[in-house]
């Protein structure tokens, strides 16, 4: 049987990156080759219906080993990494025993990972701590999730003692760009509720997420050489700046927690012909929501105003709602993951998640889907580091879980 660490080790020495705007899905082939090892991976394993189609979307099932009617439970991974931070020859670093001090990274980018800019870290003091080489990000987000599935169902084939019901599986592509569920067959996965094991730290349980939309901003300037360009130069980048200044300040992702929404520019290209910002528009509450795209859209009307001509143009997109509303009438999926919690001595920290998961869509799809911790912190960047007894943690949670259901089952 393969230690989960060891299966995560492997997994993130293969590059998964997703990227924006390729006009391909997946938006990366590369994900295919994570793809097809877990293909050969879990038909080893004993997984049955293993199925790689062609949008980079895996399926598999374990097969009920008891006669009495159990729901079918749906468990979901992404394969994709951020393309935020390089994942091209990820470089993990075990630390045994974390001591409460710094962790030097990359020496010569003098990159440290410090409790005095990530105080959570004294939480594993003590503790095995899975690091990157400060080169590349992790990918505990999701190839933790991908490990701790395949992890579990190994353990229920190698003790078929345990009694179970039927299990879906499913690993999706460009979960990181917001594609994760574009087409993701739900009647196909014939599932009666699912988990995404996407979460952050342990007892993370997670059943309401942001409502979210991207904006991509075009301005459209007028070059003219500076020494004529009076009354002439329609500078892009001035009414690009112009344009975000009108947006609250405090209302960005860096000054907010919580339930509190925010405006996030994360991308911008400019020169005095043409600028393009790429922004992110996040809140939990609907009513809040459609406020900030009111606003935004406002702020492009203000400035085309102000220079007197439609020089600013925002093409508004729509990515995710929040899945609460979906999952409250069968609570049980977050009641059982919060029991099962309990019962292995973890205290669950049930909140909404600042971001998004598969589940949100899938939720919407008609696929009640929470989000379960998968231990890892500091996502989508070189500082991300994952505690080795978190991810364990996650592992017997899903066994805790499917047993609880064959025990009880709910529907």
């Amino acid at each position: 049987m393969t230690n989960v660490v060891d299966r995560f080790l492997k997994y993130v020495k293969v590059h998964t990156s997703s990227e924006y705007d390729t006009g391909t899905f997946p938006s990366t082939a590369r994900q295919f080759d994570l793809a097809k090892a877990l293909v050969e991976e879990m038909k080893v394993m004993g997984l049955q219906e293993v199925e790689l189609d062609d949008k980079c979307y895996l399926y598999a099932t374990l097969p009920a080993n008891t006669d009495e009617k159990i729901p079918t439970i749906g468990l979901i991974a992404h394969m994709d990494t951020s393309p935020e931070a390089p994942g091209e020859n990820v470089t993990p670093r075990i630390i045994k025993k974390y001591d409460g001090g710094d962790i030097l990274l990359n020496q010569e980018l003098n990159m440290v990972l410090t409790p005095r800019e990530f105080p959570e870290m004294l939480k594993y003091i003590g503790q095995d701590i899975i690091t990157t080489d400060g080169n590349t990000l992790l990918g505990a987000d999701d190839k933790a999730g991908v490990a701790i599935i395949l992890t579990a169902m190994e353990y229920l084939l190698g003790h078929p003692e345990i009694k179970h019901g039927r299990v879906r599986i499913g690993f999706t592509p460009d979960e990181e760009i917001g594609h994760g569920a574009d087409y993701f067959d739900v009647k196909k996965f014939h599932a009666d509720f699912a988990y995404t094991l996407d979460g952050g730290e342990m007892g993370e349980l997670e059943y309401e997420c942001f409502n979210a939309a991207m904006a991509k901003v075009h301005v459209q300037g007028r070059s003219v050489h500076p020494g004529t360009a009076k009354n002439q130069m329609v500078n892009a980048i001035e009414l690009a700046f112009q344009f975000h200044s009108l947006l609250p300040a405090v209302e960005r992702p860096e000054y907010t927690e919580k339930y509190e929404g925010f405006y996030h520019l994360y991308d911008f290209k400019a020169d005095v012909e043409e600028a393009r910002l790429v922004y992110i528009i996040r809140d939990h509450d609907r009513t809040k929501f459609e406020a900030r795209k009111r606003i935004f859209l406002k702020a492009a009307e203000f400035v085309n105003q102000t220079v007197g001509a439609e020089r600013v143009q925002v093409e508004m997109i729509e990515q995710y709602q929040n899945m609460k509303e979906v999952i409250l009438p069968k609570f049980h999926v977050v009641e059982t993951a919060e029991q099962a919690m309990k019962e292995l001595g973890i205290t669950p920290k049930i909140g909404p998640i600042r971001g998004g998961t598969d589940g949100a869509r899938l939720s919407y799809q008609g696929l009640p889907t929470p989000n379960i911790f998968a231990g890892g912190h500091n996502f989508h960047g070189r500082y991300e580091y994952l505690p080795i007894p978190s991810l364990e943690k996650s592992v017997q949670v899903v066994l805790k879980i499917l047993d609880l259901y064959a025990k009880n089952p709910k529907f």
